[in-house]
């Protein structure tokens, strides 16, 4: 039978609550494979049905977990790819959404700029890992952008040919880097680009763009990727429902 490790203080289901977190950013049970269930995990813990269902109730409440009717309750596998279809506007000529190309420029190892270890939460001069990336549709681009991962956990994607891995990035640090992305904030501003971002997206300097910021973190909630995404105003949209 496993005991609870966390604060004795806490009440029973949040001190399973921090333990199952633990063990899902643990990748005891991969993004999107079941749990136990309910039952078995009373038994493995020596707690009632219901202490573990209010555990478990706080888990799905947080987007950690997700019930399945009639399946189970599984690791959720967030979806980030809306994000930009939620600010920009991909489609062709017959208004069929596209998802864009997706180019790496570069990707290097270099010592972390004093915004990127903040973001990060690292060490200062902590080395990371930048990459360069041109989001393009059509052979237009649309959308330049650079993204911060600590070296560490990361280091097997500098001897890959990024390009080759596919257009999502998630799926490569799962993949390569045992590294899953859980949960991301994202912030929206707009600035006169710079001439680097310019050149790469094929407008004037000073010109008018969105961009986009997200700090990524896993289970654990801890940050794993810092990016910048600075995208032509013109593709721009914002839509909400008000209720």
């Amino acid at each position: 039978m496993n005991s609870l490790s966390s604060d004795e203080r806490l009440p029973l289901y949040q001190r399973l609550r921090d333990q199952l977190a633990e063990q899902i950013a643990n990748n005891r049970w991969p993004a999107g494979t079941a749990i136990p269930t309910e039952a078995a995990l009373a038994a493995e813990y020596g707690l009632s049905i219901g202490t573990v269902r209010k555990a478990i109730d706080q888990l799905v409440s947080e987007s950690l977990l997700e019930r399945q009717q009639g399946r189970g309750t599984f690791v959720r596998r967030p979806q980030f790819l809306s994000s930009l279809f939620r600010f920009f506007r991909f489609q062709d000529a017959d208004g069929v959404r596209q998802v864009p190309e997706s180019r790496i420029l570069s990707n290097e190892a270099l010592t972390a700029p004093r915004e990127v270890s903040q973001a990060l939460a690292l060490e200062p001069d902590a080395q990371v890992i930048r990459l360069l990336r041109l989001r393009l549709l059509s052979g237009q681009p649309l959308l330049v952008e650079e993204i911060w991962l600590p070296l560490e956990p990361f280091a097997a994607i500098l001897a890959h040919d990024l390009n080759a891995q596919g257009p999502l990035l998630y799926p490569i640090y799962e993949s390569l880097c045992g590294q899953v992305i859980a949960a991301a904030d994202e912030t929206l501003t707009a600035e006169a680009v710079s001439e680097v971002h310019a050149r790469l997206l094929r407008v004037e300097a000073g010109s008018p763009v969105v961009v986009i910021e997200r700090l990524a973190r896993n289970y654990a909630g801890q940050p794993l990727e810092w990016r910048r995404s600075w995208g032509h105003a013109r593709h721009f949209r914002y839509s909400v429902e008000i209720r």
